[in-house]
């Protein structure tokens, strides 16, 4: 008989078409050495028939399939599994990312040891090559510019230890369920991308801290590092980065980081038109602009329910002036290093 005891976990997958991949994740969580969580597959309108026999075939997890009947992104389809969470923990997992056994048990155990802590971030390895890096969690620029932490570089010497972050990237997170809720969720205009430095920024201004767990590990498949996008992930990563610095840049950074932010924004536009991609970036910025007046009218109920300070909130941030610029070069700098470190 099944208890009624809720699950301290409530692990949500969002699921499109993912049956390539899918029971490989649902694999690795039937072998955590953490059972106590349920499992929430919110499957947006997939037509692969990766759904088919799941609850019979995953037996050991919990699982419940709530069925869309159209794509509504991965903020909304995780705001829909949210919903149906039962548990104080809420842990989001793309169906591409294969936990190791030990995953869940690390997160939770963080939890215990950092109970000031409300969300915390994975170690992220490349499935293909488990020797680079596919990220630690989110980094946010005064610039409103954000990138995915340790993307590329070798598992070996980086990533190693534990550090509180700006965000959780949200392939491979846990977050109190509370303060998910308490922030709203993920913003479900964003669709796809940015989305969880968006929530992440919404979290931290309301004081709730990430912690990067660099024991909790999953392989993750992803995007290439530095590699070419598709323009669906390029237009939605750079419209919604305009959003997320309208929305919740505190006034007096706003206006102080506003022209960092323009020019960050135009420097992207003009190298990209001149690699050939112009035309999405053009877009993408243009759609942002026409978005500002939701924009703004988030930002009045954001910054109203703010609680950090701006010299709190800073400590969070990256704040190099040619940081973001350089990203490439320090990446092939780590990588050369490796290299002569390894010969």
């Amino acid at each position: 008989m099944p208890s009624s005891t809720p699950p301290l976990v409530s692990l949500v997958i969002v699921t499109w078409n993912s049956g390539k991949h899918l029971p490989r994740c649902l694999d690795c969580l039937s072998h955590q050495t953490f059972q106590d969580f349920e499992t929430v597959i919110v499957d947006n309108g997939s037509t692969d028939n990766s759904l088919v026999d799941l609850e019979e075939r995953y037996p050991r997890i919990g699982l419940r399939i709530e069925r869309m009947t159209r794509n509504l992104g991965f903020a909304a389809g995780n705001n829909a599994g949210a919903r149906l969470a039962l548990g104080k923990w809420l842990v989001l997992l793309n169906a591409d990312a294969f936990p190791e056994p030990n995953w869940l048990a690390e997160l939770i155990a963080a939890s215990e040891v950092h109970p000031e802590i409300k969300s915390f971030s994975s170690r992220q390895l490349q499935v293909n090559n488990p020797g680079i890096l596919d990220g630690t969690g989110d980094a946010f620029h005064i610039s409103g510019l954000a990138w995915r932490m340790g993307l590329g570089y070798p598992s070996k010497h980086y990533g190693l230890d534990s550090s509180e972050i700006f965000s959780a990237c949200a392939a491979a997170a846990m977050y109190l369920r509370q303060a998910f809720s308490d922030v709203g969720g993920f913003d479900e205009d964003f669709f796809s991308y940015f989305e969880d430095v968006d929530l992440g920024f919404r979290l931290q201004l309301r004081g709730y801290r990430c912690l990067y767990v660099p024991q909790a590990v999953v392989h993750h498949i992803g995007s290439a590092t530095f590699g070419e996008r598709s323009d669906f992930a390029f237009y939605h990563s750079h419209r919604n980065l305009v959003w997320t610095f309208v929305k919740n840049m505190p006034l007096k950074m706003f206006w102080l980081h506003l022209p960092e932010h323009i020019i960050a924004n135009i420097i992207y536009v003009l190298y990209y038109s001149l690699r050939g991609r112009g035309r999405v970036l053009w877009k993408a910025k243009w759609d942002a602009i026409l978005g500002l007046p939701m924009a703004l009218r988030k930002r009045r109920t954001i910054q109203g329910n703010r609680r950090i300070s701006n010299r709190d909130l800073v400590k969070h941030m990256q704040r190099g002036l040619l940081q973001p610029y350089l990203l490439g070069y320090n990446l092939r700098k780590a990588l050369k290093n490796n290299k002569v470190n390894r010969s």
